[in-house]
């Protein structure tokens, strides 16, 4: 139930067309469900415009199926980070339509009557080890309805190759930096352009690195202006900032702003 259906059903009550008794039967499992494992929060897209997203880590392949076929029954939609092949197969019997991001290890089910999307997003890495992260930002942008464009492997250790995408740097919104090792790439990428961006600092990186640790502190203490910083290895939360971002000021009547379970 988004807000187009509820205002859709409250519409149907008013004239006529629909039963008290029916309504209240739609909206028995508001505001949330009970799983016995888990407590959908099946308000969360009215509030937020996207369902929960599932995060897979720490749960068994029965309790993410669960979850996400119970999600594509109130929303028609699905994302579900950091899945395992295992779950990924698990949903995929009753869901056909989902898909398998192996990069990310995103479960994806898209809308069937999804909007196109809209604005440009950039999502950039500074090495093909920081990719599953860079991955995650742009599978969860893209589902949430942002056009998204990617630019892998433009590290400091060869400046040129991140200068050779000034075009695209330029033409974005919104620029999503995965870093690890040095986490220098998002003070590089602030410092060219005028754009909001998003640094993701991964845990990629020899013993001094401190799993992720030195890019993080890199990052929040960048000097070039515009720079944010969210938690090591969130793609995810780094997916949905460049999204609200990127449709600031659009003509939608709802912007999707999910949050994970």
């Amino acid at each position: 139930m988004n807000r187009e259906g509820l205002s859709k059903l409250l519409s149907q009550v008013q004239a006529g067309t629909t039963s008290i008794p029916h309504a209240l039967e739609e909206l028995r499992h508001l505001p949330y469900e009970n799983l016995g494992f888990a407590r959908m929060d099946n308000h969360r897209t009215i509030r937020q415009g996207f369902p929960e997203v599932i995060f897979c880590e720490g749960k068994t392949v029965e309790q993410v199926a669960a979850i996400a076929w119970r999600l594509l029954e109130r929303h028609g939609t699905l994302l579900a980070t950091r899945a395992s092949r295992e779950m990924y197969e698990a949903v995929k019997s009753k869901a056909p339509r989902a898909v398998y991001h192996p990069l990310s290890r995103a479960i994806v089910v898209t809308a069937p009557r999804a909007p196109r999307p809209v604005g440009r997003v950039l999502v950039v890495s500074a090495g093909t080890s920081d990719i599953p992260v860079a991955e995650e930002a742009a599978v969860t942008a893209s589902i949430l309805g942002s056009r998204v464009e990617t630019r892998y492997d433009v590290g400091v250790a060869g400046l040129h190759r991140i200068l050779d995408a000034r075009s695209a740097l330029e033409a974005a919104n919104v620029i999503v930096v995965s870093a690890g090792m040095d986490g220098v790439l998002p003070s590089v990428v602030g410092g060219l352009v005028a754009k909001p961006v998003i640094a993701v600092p991964t845990s990629i990186g020899y013993g001094a690195s401190f799993h992720g640790l030195a890019a993080l502190l890199t990052m929040l203490n960048s000097c070039a202006a515009g720079v944010a910083v969210v938690n090591i290895d969130n793609g995810f939360g780094a997916g949905v900032l460049a999204h609200r971002i990127n449709t600031l000021g659009t003509k939608t009547k709802r912007t999707p702003q999910p949050s994970r379970r």
